[in-house]
């Protein structure tokens, strides 16, 4: 059974993180970066969530030139999964492809507009609650 957590960010910056299993989670198995998904899996009805990226459990990232979902080692000079120190180094990475798999653990994803609009809750409300988070510390 897949299980998934569930990044989705928007155009704003903001954030939020799911965790989804069962039928929710197989929604995304098969899928590529780049692919939208039905965003009912995270409560997001009516929205659709696309995949940007990924990464399995010992945190190897998802590349999108890489096809399918098997591991893979590549020699970077940069981009996802390797940042040079200096011009011209390159490093030999190991890196998954793009379709999400059961070794994905975390999903990236993002959606048109607010995240709070795509889930139905009330944007003043959640402004509110940031403000109280900020008076208490």
């Amino acid at each position: 059974m897949a299980e998934f957590k569930i990044v989705v960010g928007d155009d704003a910056g903001d954030t939020r993180q799911f965790d989804v299993d069962g039928q929710d989670a197989n929604r995304f198995l098969g899928r590529e970066i780049g692919e939208e998904v039905d965003g009912a899996a995270v409560g997001a009805d009516g929205v659709d969530l696309i995949i940007t990226g990924g990464s399995d459990k010992a945190g190897r990232p998802m590349r999108e030139d890489v096809p399918g979902g098997d591991l893979k080692e590549l020699l970077l000079e940069g981009g996802v999964g390797y940042k040079p120190s200096r011009d011209g180094e390159r490093k030999r990475v190991t890196v998954r492809g793009r379709q999400v798999s059961e070794e994905t653990v975390q999903i990236n994803a993002r959606v048109e507009g607010s995240i709070a609009t795509a889930l139905g809750e009330d944007e003043e409300a959640t402004e509110a609650d940031a403000d109280d988070e900020d008076d208490e510390e």
